[in-house]
């Protein structure tokens, strides 16, 4: 028996909540999944799970295991970067996830400077509104916007966004720019979200609008603000290049909410490869800039 490889399987099951779960997350065949366990215990001569129709839980020593388990495999993985050089030289690749728009307006452009810089770093940049857990799809550094929940999580915060309310020139000419928070009632807005309803626009407008318009991705929402079809409520970093261009003006200032923060976001290691560490310190101060 591989002991490494059935300690991999083991901690997989738990976390994933069960042995399909496991076998899916770690593409193999279920029943390795299960005849890899069943040979860890025979071995330990030992239960470490109680299996039933609708959950898995672990025992006593399955718990004492699995804290013993995560901590050798984060060990194992230290000596083998160690060994192929992440922590004394910057090399590898280094996996990244940030928001769609955000990672392509601020991310990328970063990322691009940070290979001329470290030729021995390949980077994999995934850009998603979805929040991919990190441990479960190997990323390294994410960039989370919002509040973090409390977790292991190790986060640089690099700068906050806040939601605005933006309308092309020629819209605010036709329609009169809004003053208060009354005068949204039954103007013209583009949301992203449900064409039957505000959603998308945000929970704390005070007034009912008139949704026109519904898309699915906040760069439609700021063309058709562009073109002329209503205010468009975007995050401030979405909507940058058009007020600077003044495609877009801002209004109701008043009404903006609380800002968001950014985080750079990775798990907490103990030693981080120096890849890491690397881009960190290089991405962390540009964003800081872009975001001031």
């Amino acid at each position: 028996m591989d002991r490494l490889d059935a300690m991999s399987i083991f901690v997989a099951v738990v976390e994933s909540g069960g042995f399909s779960a496991a076998a899916r997350k770690l593409r193999v065949p279920l029943p390795t999944v299960s005849r890899k366990v069943a040979e860890l215990e025979e071995h330990l001569n030992v239960r470490l799970l109680v299996r039933s129709t609708r959950k898995l839980s672990l025992t006593d020593a399955g718990g004492s295991y699995l804290t013993a388990c995560k901590r050798i495999l984060e060990d194992v993985g230290n000596a083998e970067r160690t060994a192929a050089g992440e922590y004394t030289a910057p090399r590898g690749e280094l996996v990244l996830t940030a928001p769609i728009v955000f990672g392509r307006l601020h991310v990328l452009p970063i990322v691009c400077d940070f290979l001329a810089q470290f030729p021995e770093i390949d980077v994999r940049l995934v850009l998603s509104d979805r929040n991919a857990a990190l441990l479960d799809d190997q990323i390294d550094l994410a960039v989370r916007i919002g509040p973090l929940p409390d977790s292991t999580l190790v986060a640089t915060r690099v700068g906050s966004v806040t939601y605005v309310i933006c309308g092309s020139p020629r819209f605010l000419a036709t329609h009169g720019s809004p003053r208060s928070a009354q005068d949204l009632a039954n103007m013209p807005f583009v949301a992203l979200g449900s064409l039957a309803s505000a959603a998308g626009l945000g929970p704390d407008l005070p007034a009912a609008v008139r949704v026109r318009l519904a898309v699915n991705t906040a760069e439609a929402a700021i063309d058709a603000a562009i073109a002329g079809v209503g205010l468009a409520r975007v995050l401030s970093y979405q909507a940058s290049a058009a007020f600077e261009r003044g495609d877009l003006k801002r209004v109701l200032r008043k009404l903006e909410p609380a800002p968001l923060p950014v985080n750079l976001v990775h798990l907490g290691q103990r030693l981080l490869p120096l890849k890491l560490r690397s881009f960190i310190a290089f991405a962390a101060p540009r964003l800081r800039r872009a975001l001031a």
